[in-house]
This record gives C-alpha cells, structure tokens and sequence, in this order.
C-alpha cells in the first residue's frame, strides 16, 4: 500500500455510533452486505488505494462486534471513539504523527460504496491545490424548506450532497476540530469544522450511488449497487 508519487496518507473512520435510525439491534456498521459487514466493505475500498498507508478505526470502548470480522491487517489500527463523530475523528487523529502523515482522509463506516477511481480523483485534486476538499454530489432534485408544509422553495443550484472521504492537512484538522470543541460548536463532518476554523474546502463530485447507511431501506439499496458496480 505505497505510492511513491503522493506522500504518505493516514485514513479514519469514526464507527462508534449505534445507528438509532437502523431500527436493529446490530449497529449499522456490523449489518451484513453481501456476506461481510459494511464496515469490511468501506475499509477495504480504503485499503485499495495504494496511497492509503494506515487506517485507523475509532470503535466503542464496549464493542463487541469488531473481533468478529477479518479487519486484522497490520495496516488497520483501533483507537477508542467518542460520543460524537468529531470527538471520535479527534480521537484518532490524536494517534497520527502529521510528519509521518501529513494528510488525512476521513470515511463514514456506513459507506461502503465510495469507489476507488473517486477517492484516488479527490486526493489528486486536493494536493493539486495543496488545500483540503470532500467528495460531494450535486443537488438534483427541487428544494424544499419547510416543517409540515412547504415554507419556501430553495434553488439547487451550488448546492451539494456533502458525501465521504473527506481529505485534509492532519494537523489542520486536527486543531480545527480541537478548537471547534473547545468552542462549544457541534460540526457533523471534518469539512464544517475546517469552514469553521476559515479554511477553504473544495468540492470534488463523486458518484451519487456512495450513499450512507442510514435507513434500513438503505441497506437493500446497497446490496443491490453492489451488484452493479465492478471496479
């Protein structure tokens, strides 16, 4: 797993939330899709980009799903998680030398879809630029903002789907979301927390099909993009 051509990168997935919304008494990230876990699924697509040196996991301290899958390489590192994704990226992140591992790419244990071609596209871009992007969707459909009843409508344009990795300078990310918790604000990815701190994020578009598992419709879904896509 090492490509001359792109310094070294380190790679976390936050996965010790419990999936309320799954309705199941597994977390989401343990659910079964096409005879592995999903988190099998979303750490082998990082583990397939040859820049992605070490990837570190960010589990419950109590989990007792994980020494139940194949995620033994020597490659893949378990850090204790904390009770939101931010506390448990920083977590991680804590455990990183940003000399060893100047950039970092941060992956929903729930995707296990992004593809390869995307990752490898929003790494080269952001060195590129030397500034930190995530992949993101564009905005297809009509916008509405409203409760019960439609208050307004939004236009979509420059609008995205905020999707995952998402790609920064380790020790940019690593104060942006020291400080964003110390300030009491409650970022929901690595990019709100940089945005936060006035740091420039670019969006680089990835495939729409890299949905997160979220609903339990979702997982069919996914077993069935699974199907159809061959990378």
């Amino acid at each position: 797993m090492t490509d001359t051509s792109v310094p070294a990168i380190a790679a976390v997935v936050p996965a010790a939330g419990i999936g309320k919304r799954m309705q199941s008494a597994v977390p989401k990230q343990y659910l079964k899709l096409h005879g592995k876990t999903v988190l099998e699924h979303s750490v082998a697509k990082l583990r397939a980009v040859s820049a992605v040196n070490q990837i570190w996991l960010a589990l419950a301290a109590d989990d007792p799903y994980f020494d139940a899958t194949e995620l033994t390489h020597s490659d893949i590192n378990r850090v204790k998680g904390g009770a939101e994704r931010m506390h448990s990226v920083l977590n991680a992140l804590q455990f990183i030398d940003e000399h060893q591992f100047p950039w970092v790419l941060v992956h929903d244990a729930a995707r296990p879809l992004v593809r390869k071609a995307d990752i490898e596209l929003l790494i080269t871009r952001c060195l590129q630029q030397g500034e930190g992007g995530i992949l993101a969707s564009p905005v297809r459909d009509t916008m509405k903002r409203g409760a019960c009843y439609v208050a307004e409508t939004v236009s979509r344009e420059h609008l995205w789907h905020a999707l995952t990795p998402q790609f920064f300078p380790t020790a940019m990310l690593k104060a942006a979301l020291h400080d964003a918790i110390q300030a009491g604000v409650n970022v929901t990815d690595e990019a709100s927390a940089m945005e936060w701190a006035g740091h420039r994020v670019m969006l680089v578009e990835g495939h729409s099909d890299n949905i997160k598992i979220t609903q339990p419709a979702d997982l069919a879904l996914a077993a069935f993009y699974l199907e159809q896509v061959t990378e």
